[in-house]
């Protein structure tokens, strides 16, 4: 993908006791965005050398620490690291503490800080994140549940300002479409809770804001299919009537404003249907509709992508995996595929807010 100059991509680890120093490693060796973009992690230099010396299939790496505006090209054999204030504190590998969510906290907000326009234009154009532990994170005194809702802090917006979606690249060698997207129009609450909520407006939103996020990602406009509720899609108002009276209208709205909509689809067959290439994206209507067929169908390589945020945001879509940290067991396709979506949206123009 051609880019008329190379952006600055900056990569944090996550909790520093988790995997998210070895996928980060992995990736950084194994990518191609070097070519086309300068990476950049931020954290502990510190933890990454001991990461490097002591797992399994790591290759030997230098370790050079760099200035924030520091402008040299990135390369596969030398790790480029902005050091987080507060480095060097012990942390212990492979379980919750206090000092993996303090590290954890003290990289992404120095990584924000690359992000976040000051005196002159910002120092980075977009931010791939690992995996965070919300226990490490309370231990530490840090009342968000994750990156996303102290992104929206950090941005001044309230927590449910921004939302996600899981975005799943092709596998490789698949002749099958190009990729999916699924963006949820209830997330993280209870299901009890998030049918109260459902609406005509929140599916509309959710399918609204997937359009233009799938065009960046694709380079063409996206097919959008809206799941149904019920079973069967409601059997005409046997099983229910939130097919024709809340889905049917937010289909309606995305076809008026221009999106290639359609729907409601059963839910039981419509991920297959995607699966093999009829669909680009889905809108699915609450948290597991989305996220159990999407992990099922290539959870190592699924990528969490920020919505509603004035700034690209990727994410690993796994978690901290204490039980196999420093084993070498570690799939760095998650990291991978973050890092080659944030490159595509950079190149696009794209922001979270569009």
């Amino acid at each position: 993908m051609e880019q008329t100059r190379h952006e600055t991509i900056v990569i944090t680890c996550g909790d520093p006791a988790g995997i998210g120093p070895e996928v980060v490693i992995a990736a950084w060796v194994r990518t191609h965005a070097h070519a086309v973009a300068r990476l950049r992690i931020v954290g502990d230099p510190a933890v990454l050398s001991t990461t490097l010396a002591t797992v399994p299939g790591l290759p030997s790496l230098a370790v050079d620490v760099v200035g924030p505006a520091d402008a040299r090209p990135s390369t596969p054999d030398r790790l480029l690291v902005v050091a987080a204030p507060g480095g060097g504190a012990a942390v212990a590998r492979g379980s919750e503490t206090a000092a993996g969510g303090a590290a954890a906290v003290a990289a992404l907000d120095t990584a924000w800080r690359m992000l976040a326009p000051g005196a002159g234009p910002p120092l980075a154009a977009a931010l791939v994140t690992g995996p965070l532990h919300k226990g490490a994170l309370h231990a530490a005194g840090h009342d968000v549940p994750g990156h996303t809702e102290w992104l929206a802090r950090a941005c001044g917006m309230p927590d449910d300002a921004a939302s996600m979606m899981l975005w799943l690249p092709p596998a490789p060698g698949s002749a099958s479409g190009d990729g999916l997207g699924v963006v949820h129009a209830t997330l993280h609450e209870s299901l009890i809770s998030a049918l109260a909520r459902l609406s005509t407006a929140r599916i509309t939103a959710a399918g609204l804001r997937l359009h233009p996020l799938l065009t960046a990602l694709l380079g063409r406009p996206p097919r959008i299919a809206v799941a149904a509720l019920n079973p069967h899609g409601g059997e005409g108002g046997l099983f229910g009537d939130e097919e024709r009276r809340l889905i049917v209208p937010a289909v309606n709205e995305l076809i008026a404003a221009g999106c290639d909509a359609s729907g409601p689809w059963p839910a039981d067959t419509l991920f297959q249907r995607a699966a093999a290439g009829r669909f680009d994206g889905v809108v699915a209507l609450y948290h597991d509709q989305g996220h159990i067929p999407i992990k099922l169908l290539g959870m190592h390589r699924a990528v969490n992508i920020t919505l509603g945020l004035p700034l690209v945001r990727t994410s690993v879509a796994h978690g901290t995996a204490f039980d196999i940290v420093g084993t070498g067991q570690a799939d760095p396709s998650s990291m991978l595929a973050a890092i080659d979506a944030a490159v595509r949206l950079v190149a696009a123009g794209w922001r979270g807010d569009d």
